[in-house]
């Protein structure tokens, strides 16, 4: 069955740049980002569901399938940032203030939804892209179900928290998941339904909450935060790339964690926010040093 919906957002609206953060990916089986628009595959309370969403003049048709089509039709909206607010925020800084004005359909989306980002970040701890990545799509393959509706070939609603608890240690182990990532997800899945609480609650409280699972850290709740609720404030502490690209952005030297907070201290409430318009400026910091080399669990 095939649901509908037409939606005017009523402001200047970005729709790849709003949903960029939800792709892991050139391959994330979970998400699909293309000229014509985007499709997104995803877990809900009743059921596995799949969105297509394409812009149409001022409006943003959206199309959905599957047992959970009406809850993701629900959620366009607040998906496409209708929810997100920006009062207050001052962009002090020339490259902030030249980002805003070139790129004004720039909002915070939220998916509303815990535990499909959850585990996508949790994959991505302390491991490279192109691991977290591998990883991701081989579980969502393997023990995920296949996006419904006409979706692209290739796509997978991502394993729901009862598929990771089946998961036996020799097939996380072939997913190139190491045991510190595997605690932590089973751990979250243990308790995700609960979880979901985090979105309701949404800033810091919605942070605090998500960390008391054992192994979900300032970095992990942050990058839920970003993507389940939209939050403006919610910076990645402890990430590889953004202290040093919020450096060079906003002072023109490397900094680290202290040294990012410091020069986003001026912008809090929206910290985040921040750091999404220098992502989207283009702005690329120095490139030094060998890359990272990429670890095959599956050989260990």
């Amino acid at each position: 069955m095939t649901s509908t919906r037409a939606w005017r957002p009523g402001f200047p609206l970005d729709l790849a740049q709003v949903l960029r953060p939800l792709r892991r990916g050139a391959g994330d089986p979970a998400f699909r980002l293309d000229p014509s628009g985007a499709w997104l595959a995803a877990t809900t309370d009743d059921g596995p569901g799949t969105l297509s969403l394409t812009r149409s003049s001022a409006e943003v048709q959206a199309t959905a399938w599957g047992p959970g089509a009406g809850v993701l039709l629900d959620g366009v909206p607040a998906l496409l940032g209708a929810e997100d607010d920006d009062s207050g925020f001052e962009p002090l800084h020339p490259v902030i203030a030249e980002a805003r004005r070139s790129r004004p359909g720039i909002r915070l989306g939220a998916t509303g939804r815990v535990w499909d980002v959850l585990l996508a970040a949790v994959l991505e701890q302390k491991v490279t892209g192109e691991e977290a990545r591998r990883s991701w799509r081989e579980l969502a393959r393997r023990f995920g179900v296949p996006a419904p509706g006409p979706a692209p070939e290739g796509m997978f609603v991502p394993p729901t928290p009862v598929a990771v608890l089946g998961i036996q240690d020799w097939e996380w182990h072939k997913a190139g998941v190491d045991s510190a990532r595997r605690r932590a997800i089973t751990a979250a899945a243990q308790v995700a339904g609960r979880l979901e609480q985090a979105a309701r609650l949404r800033g810091v409280d919605g942070r605090l909450f998500l960390r008391k699972v054992p192994g979900i850290g300032v970095w992990t709740a942050a990058e839920v935060a970003q993507r389940a609720w939209g939050d403006p404030d919610a910076v990645s502490v402890g990430d590889f790339h953004i202290p040093a690209l919020v450096g060079y952005a906003l002072a023109g030297r490397k900094t680290d964690d202290r040294g990012m907070l410091e020069l986003l201290a001026p912008y809090a409430p929206h910290r985040q926010r921040v750091v999404r318009y220098i992502e989207a400026s283009g702005f690329r910091k120095p490139r030094f040093g060998p890359r990272l080399s990429v670890k095959d669990y599956r050989g260990m």
